[in-house]
C-alpha cells in the first residue's frame, strides 16, 4: 500500500454513461505516458496548470477528442505529476483510453491511492485525507460544512497546537532523564499541571462534541412514539409536507415502520413513525409494538406524542418514566390543541412540553427549533471544532486517559521516567489523528474505504 513511486491511473468520475468522463494519471511518468497517446501540443513541454485540446490515438487511429489538464510536481493534489484527461463519457471510450495508458506503463490505482499519495507526499495530513472521503459522501449542508472545515485543516491545527504545547514540556522532562543522577527538575511541576489540565480540558471538549458530530455526519434517527391515534402519522406527514403515512381514526392503523428524512437547517433527521404503544390482544399489532420499543432503543432522539384531550397526567408520567430508562434525549409533544376541550394548564407540572396541532401545522416551527436544541446544534453554528470521525474520537479518548495519568503522576511525585512515559503516550495518541504517528495497517484500513480514482 505504501509503494508510491510508480504511475497510477483510474477513472475519477462515476462509472456509467455521461456527457464526459475524467481519467486521472499520477506519478513520475504520468506526463510521459499521456504524451505517447495524445496528439496535440507536447505535454512534456507545456507549463503546469494548463489545459490542452487534442486527440487520443492508438498508432495513429483516433479514439476520441479530449482535453488534457497538466499539474506538475509538486504543485498538484498528490504532489506528483498529474494528467487529467476529459473525454466523452462512453464506457467503451473510457475503457480504450485506460487500456492505452496501462499499456504505456501506468498501473490501475487502488481505492484511495491518489489521496494516500497526497498524504505520503505531505500535501495533507491524515485527518484532512479522511475529510476528503467525508466530502464525497456529504448529503446535507451541515455535514458539508463540517467536512470542508476539516479538509481545510481547522481540526488538524487544533490538534497540532495541543500536541506542540505538550511536546515543549515533554522535552524538558526528557532532559531530566539525562541528568537523573543529579536529581534535578527542569520542568516546573506547577506549570506542567496547569498546562496538562488546560490541554485535557480542550481534549474533553472535542470528545464531547462527537455526539453532535456523529449526528451531523450520519443524520439523527428520530422515533415518533405515543399511544394509538395520538397523531403520529399526521405529524410525520406534516413534517415531511406530504402524505407519506396513512392517517385513520381507527386505532392501531400503523403496524410497521414508516421512515423518511428531512433537513432542518442543514441537519438530516430520519423520522420513524411507529406502531402505537398500548396493550393489545392482536398478535400483529403486538409485534409492531415490540418492534417500536426496539426502535426506541436504537434512536438518537425520541418524540413522545400525546393527545392533550385524552391523556391523563398519570399516563404521561408513566410514558416519560419509561423513556427516561433508555437514557436517550427526548421531547414531549402535546398534539391536537385545536380540538382540545381540556385546558393545557392541566399539564403545568411538566416542563418543556411542546404544544402543536399536526393536522393544522400549528407549533411545528417551535418543534423544529426544539429538535435542533436537542442535538446542541447551536455549538456547531458558532464555528466550534466538531469531531465527526470515530477514529479521532477513540484517539482523543485515549489521549485524555493518558493526560489523567500524567496529572496523577505529578500529584504523587512520580519519578521523571514514569512521568515521561505517560506524556509520550498522550503525544502518541494525538499524533495518530494527524498521521504524525501511523502504521501501514492503519493507512490501509483508512484508504481502502475510499472510492477508486480518489
Amino acid at each position: 500500500m505504501l509503494i508510491h513511486n510508480d504511475t497510477i491511473v483510474a477513472l475519477a468520475t462515476a462509472n456509467g454513461v455521461g456527457a464526459i468522463a475524467v481519467i486521472r494519471i499520477s506519478g513520475p511518468e504520468a506526463i510521459a505516458i499521456a504524451s505517447t497517446v495524445f496528439k496535440g501540443k507536447n505535454l512534456i513541454d507545456v507549463p503546469t496548470h494548463t489545459v490542452h485540446f487534442g486527440l487520443i490515438h492508438r498508432n495513429g487511429e483516433p479514439i476520441d477528442e479530449v482535453v488534457a489538464t497538466i499539474f506538475k510536481s509538486p504543485k498538484s493534489y498528490t504532489g506528483d505529476d498529474i494528467v487529467e484527461i476529459s473525454c466523452h463519457g462512453s464506457s467503451f471510450i473510457v475503457k480504450k483510453i485506460m487500456q492505452l495508458l496501462i499499456a504505456g506503463g501506468a498501473r490501475y490505482a487502488r481505492a484511495g491511492e491518489f489521496t494516500l499519495r497526497a498524504f505520503l507526499n505531505g500535501k495533507i495530513d491524515l485527518a484532512q485525507a479522511e475529510a476528503v472521503a467525508d466530502m464525497i459522501a456529504v448529503d446535507s449542508e451541515a455535514s458539508h460544512i463540517a467536512a470542508i472545515a476539516q479538509m481545510r485543516g481547522g481540526f488538524s491545527q487544533d490538534i497540532i497546537n495541543l500536541r506542540q504545547e505538550l511536546l515543549n514540556f515533554a522535552s524538558l522532562i526528557e532532559l531530566e532523564l539525562d541528568f537523573s543522577e543529579e536529581d534535578v527538575e527542569f520542568a516546573d511541576r506547577k506549570k506542567l499541571t496547569d498546562l496538562v489540565t488546560s490541554i485535557k480540558r480542550s481534549v474533553d471538549a472535542l470528545i464531547k462534541s462527537f455526539d453532535l458530530g456523529n449526528v451531523i455526519k450520519n443524520g439523527v434517527p428520530t422515533v415518533i412514539v405515543g399511544k394509538p391515534n395520538a397523531g403520529k402519522s399526521t405529524l410525520l406527514n406534516a413534517l415531511l409536507k406530504e402524505d407519506k403515512a396513512m392517517v385513520s381514526e381507527i386505532a392501531g392503523t400503523t403496524r410497521d415502520f414508516i421512515e423518511d428524512e428531512i433537513s432542518i437547517e442543514g441537519v438530516n433527521f430520519r423520522f420513524v413513525d411507529t406502531a402505537g404503544l398500548r396493550e393489545t390482544i392482536d398478535k400483529l399489532e403486538h409485534m409492531g409494538i415490540e418492534r417500536t420499543r426496539q426502535k426506541m432503543k436504537q434512536a438518537s432522539l425520541i418524540i413522545y406524542l400525546f393527545d392533550v384531550n385524552t391523556t391523563s397526567e398519570n399516563e404521561l408520567i408513566e410514558a416519560i418514566d419509561e423513556i427516561k430508562l433508555l437514557s436517550i434525549p427526548y421531547l414531549i409533544v402535546g398534539n391536537k390543541i385545536d380540538t382540545t376541550s381540556k385546558k393545557i394548564h392541566a399539564f403545568r407540572n411538566f416542563d418543556g412540553i411542546i404544544y402543536i396541532s399536526a393536522a393544522h401545522n400549528a407549533g411545528l416551527e417551535a418543534l423544529r427549533t426544539k429538535l435542533l436544541e436537542a442535538i446542541n446544534y447551536a455549538s456547531f453554528k458558532t464555528g466550534n471544532t466538531i469531531v465527526t470521525n470515530m477514529r479521532h474520537f477513540e484517539s482523543l479518548s485515549n489521549t485524555t486517559t493518558s493526560l489523567h495519568k500524567v496529572l496523577l503522576a505529578i500529584e504523587q511525585k512520580t519519578a521523571s521516567d514514569f512521568l515521561a512515559q505517560d506524556i509520550r503516550q498522550a503525544l502518541y495518541f494525538l499524533g495518530e489523528i494527524t498521521g504524525e504517528i501511523t502504521n501501514d495497517d492503519l493507512l490501509g484500513n483508512i484508504f481502502s474505504k475510499f472510492c477508486i480514482g480518489k
